[in-house]
């Protein structure tokens, strides 16, 4: 280990809860002159691996970008196409995952989405649901700014009943309506495919994360460029808005 002075104990530090925007699969596609769907397909089984890696590489949490709000605006194949590979992936991996350790869980609002695939999907959090060597939260029908207008119309109906004053509306409050109340804030997030954008990406959770933005596209991430992403991390100083000490 490195002689870096930090102020932590460790001389590195370590992100226990890493983000992903899995960015590129289309591109990935087009670039080989392929449909957009086949990339998705291979983005499946990266996430695949990706998921079989972390663990080893000290992530406790690991929460990735599948489907956001505003995806529903690409085409109806496409959408369609998402949603079965979604579907299969969660009955693929329902062993594998359990087998492993891994507990899987969603965010996002998911009113919009087909009844079977919500069943396949609240099915798979109550087998996993003791599982703790990986904790793995995937964003379907995700947007950060939806997320925080529920957490606040949810509020705003119990000050309105009498539950609650509005002067008692503080960060916990809040924080304990949106969809990740029982996950960490991230440590980490990670963009794939050149985008410097955070599209709308756990907005209230990564208010302090570090970001990094990698040129591969998605199909392409591998466990040694996150390794590697994850040794940067640990060199970073993280200050919280306050003074490293000398």
């Amino acid at each position: 280990m490195g002689s870096q002075k930090t102020s932590s104990a460790k001389p590195l530090r370590q992100a226990d809860h890493v983000a992903i925007i899995m960015d590129g699969n289309g591109r990935w596609a087009t670039n080989r002159g392929w449909p957009r769907l086949v990339g998705h397909r291979k983005g499946a089984e990266r996430v695949k691996e990706i998921v079989r890696a972390a663990p080893d590489l000290g992530i406790q949490w690991l929460t990735i970008y599948a489907f956001s709000t505003e995806n529903w605006k690409r085409s109806t194949e496409e959408v369609l196409g998402l949603m079965r590979i979604f579907s299969r992936y969660i009955k693929r991996e329902a062993d594998r995952l359990a087998a492993e350790g891994v507990r899987m869980r969603f965010i996002g609002d998911r009113s919009r989405l087909d009844p079977k695939l919500q069943s396949l999907m609240a099915g798979i959090e109550a087998r996993t649901a003791g599982l703790t060597r990986l904790n793995l939260t995937v964003a379907i029908n995700y947007g950060g700014r939806d997320e925080i207008l529920r957490a606040v119309r949810a509020l705003a109906q119990d000050a309105a009943a009498g539950k609650l004053t509005p002067e008692a509306i503080d960060e916990a409050l809040l924080t304990a309506r949106l969809d990740t109340h029982d996950l960490p804030d991230p440590d980490l997030v990670i963009r794939t495919s050149g985008e410097t954008r955070t599209s709308n990406f756990l907005p209230w959770q990564a208010a302090y994360a570090e970001y990094e933005f990698t040129q591969t596209l998605w199909p392409d991430f591998t466990p040694a460029e996150l390794d590697e992403i994850l040794s940067r991390f640990g060199n970073r100083e993280r200050r919280f808005g306050g003074v490293i000490s000398a």
